[in-house]
């Protein structure tokens, strides 16, 4: 006997599919990726999450208040640190597999996951990706920004710019009953104007009640393929734009092996939203 692959939406046990259900499973039945029931956040799971992004663009705020010249990426992760206190949260990033500290600062030719350190001391031209993510009673929220130290060159300048745009083009991109390789699809898009390099191994990710959920979210891709974007999902959108090439390596003098480096050295930028995605396209929940 042949079987059919596995069924991933179901409706509620003991009640009849409504609308919302029929929806999804016609979809299903053409072949369509859907999301589990349990990538669709409820009524309070979604308040939750909104107050974790309340506290978690509060933290990327007061990084704005302070961050300048002169100042070791280890003095952003005590401010991080001290806003969390303050706010009864909790940094996701502190000890996650290994990771030693409550935040990402990556800068210049650090793509990602670079380690705050009392020696790496911020310098005029800089760019600096500060990426946090905040548990708050349980709840996830997670967000990056680049801040510009100082003065910088033109060509940094434009890869901040067009890096912010990827991500506005991106959310414009995520539409109800859409999918998510329409997301990748507009930032890959707008990158090759410019002959960008946009990182193919890391990527979005579902967040909300854990910090890493389904669905990945490529920042590349085609029309109509990944997954159903489904309202009542919560993602983010994070695209890493790298000044030369997409590719990539892990810093062979990072002990903790996490802070990711463009292949050729050249700058990258990165800002990131979690979205939740409602039934008249995405809301910010934090930036």
């Amino acid at each position: 006997m042949a079987f059919g692959k596995k069924k991933r939406w179901r409706c509620r046990s003991g009640e009849q599919p409504t609308e919302f259900d029929r929806k999804i499973m016609y979809l299903e039945n053409k072949g369509k990726l859907v999301p589990t029931r349990e990538l669709i956040k409820t009524p309070e799971q979604i308040e939750g999450i909104r107050r974790a992004g309340v506290v978690n663009t509060g933290v990327l705020d007061e990084v704005a208040k302070h961050i300048r010249a002169g100042m070791s990426t280890l003095e952003i992760d005590e401010i991080c640190m001290d806003y969390c206190k303050r706010h009864n949260a909790t940094p996701a990033c502190l000890g996650y597999e290994g990771f030693p500290k409550s935040v990402c600062t990556s800068i210049n030719e650090v793509v990602c996951h670079g380690i705050p350190k009392e020696t790496d001391i911020l310098e005029e031209g800089d760019i600096i990706n500060v990426d946090f993510t905040t548990i708050v009673d349980g709840y996830f929220a997670d967000a990056a920004r680049m801040f510009i130290i100082g003065k910088t060159t033109p060509e940094k300048e434009q890869l901040v710019r067009v890096a912010r745009e990827c991500l506005e083009l991106g959310i414009e991109a995520a539409r109800p009953w859409g999918y998510v390789g329409d997301i990748g699809n507009a930032i890959e898009n707008h990158c090759k104007r410019y002959r960008y390099g946009v990182v193919r191994d890391l990527c979005g990710h579902g967040v909300g009640n854990a910090f890493h959920e389904e669905p990945d979210v490529a920042h590349y891709g085609k029309k109509g393929t990944g997954m159903l974007l489904v309202p009542g999902m919560v993602f983010t959108i994070e695209p890493m734009i790298n000044m030369g090439t997409w590719k990539v390596f892990i810093d062979g003098d990072d002990p903790y092996g996490w802070e990711v480096i463009s292949e050729d050295e050249l700058p990258s930028a990165q800002w990131e939203h979690t979205l939740l995605m409602t039934e008249d396209g995405p809301e910010i929940i934090s930036y």
